[in-house]
């Protein structure tokens, strides 16, 4: 587990230093949420970041090859032409990526107007993913200003759809939602880390969780670092070794879980000490 970085670290360069995939195919997601649960506030999820939780999303979106989201998310949070910004750019320039990441949108009825700026003045040509039972006049409409890829038959197949983007050149994928999206990834255990920011809000009641969906078995994740800043957690966790792996048995004697779990807690930061 990484140690929080000393104050004034919190600069592009440390950070994607810290949030480096460890593989060069990776599925990471990204999502903040309050401390009683809720996944928005006002309907939109920005009601909960921060300025540094903002600084983060950006600094992942400058080291994937893709943002994934579903067609909600796009609409709600409305998704503009470009994803990360001009200082960003040059530093994917100058590691020799495209300036831009890709912008994939999943959406199984496509109902995506072709006139949004992130379709038509996108800077690098956007992805649809869908399925094969999809309305053909609105792939028609969609495929002047997108690549429209099928997975599936009457639902979209999430493994072939993220091999298709993986033969496209984008290993290191990011999804930011929305929760029907996470679940379905969930249920096809194609998860290898959860980026969660924590933040210091009591939402109250009527908001929904950072997933939904059909309920799933659990994906048992690791604890990979912890960060915190302005009272907000920055929390990683990661697949376990071995895909969808889950502890044996229940209770302390689990695998994984030590015998007395409070000898092994750390103080990651207390103030006033």
């Amino acid at each position: 587990m990484t140690a929080p970085p000393p104050a004034g670290a919190w600069d592009d360069d440390a950070l994607a230093e810290a949030y480096a995939p460890p593989q060069p195919t990776w599925l990471r997601v990204n999502f903040v949420t309050s401390v009683d649960g809720a996944v928005e506030q006002d309907g939109r999820s920005g009601g909960l970041s921060n300025p540094i939780d903002q600084r983060l999303m950006q600094v992942l979106r400058m080291r994937s090859d893709a943002v994934l989201l579903g067609a909600g998310t796009f609409r709600i949070e409305r998704y503009g032409a470009t994803l990360v910004s001009p200082p960003r750019q040059a530093w994917r320039r100058d590691r020799g990526l495209p300036e831009h990441p890709a912008l994939v949108i999943v959406s199984g009825s496509l109902d995506l107007d072709p006139r949004s700026p992130a379709f038509a003045a996108a800077p690098r040509r956007p992805l649809v993913l869908t399925h094969a039972a999809a309305p053909a006049a609105r792939r028609a409409a969609l495929a002047p200003v997108a690549e429209v890829l099928v997975a599936g038959e009457d639902r979209i197949d999430f493994a072939a759809g993220l091999a298709q983007l993986r033969s496209r050149g984008l290993r290191h994928i990011l999804c930011e939602g929305g929760p029907h999206l996470l679940g379905a990834l969930t249920a096809a255990d194609l998860v290898d880390e959860v980026c969660l920011t924590l933040s210091p809000v009591l939402a109250g009641p009527g908001a929904g969780r950072i997933t939904a969906g059909p309920p799933t078995p659990a994906r048992w994740l690791a604890l990979h670092q912890v960060f915190a800043a302005d009272g907000t957690l920055f929390l990683s966790y990661r697949r376990r070794t071995g895909r969808g792996e889950t502890p044996a048995g229940t209770g302390a004697k689990a695998a994984g879980v030590v015998e007395n779990p409070v000898e092994n807690i750390t103080r990651l930061w207390t103030r006033g000490g």
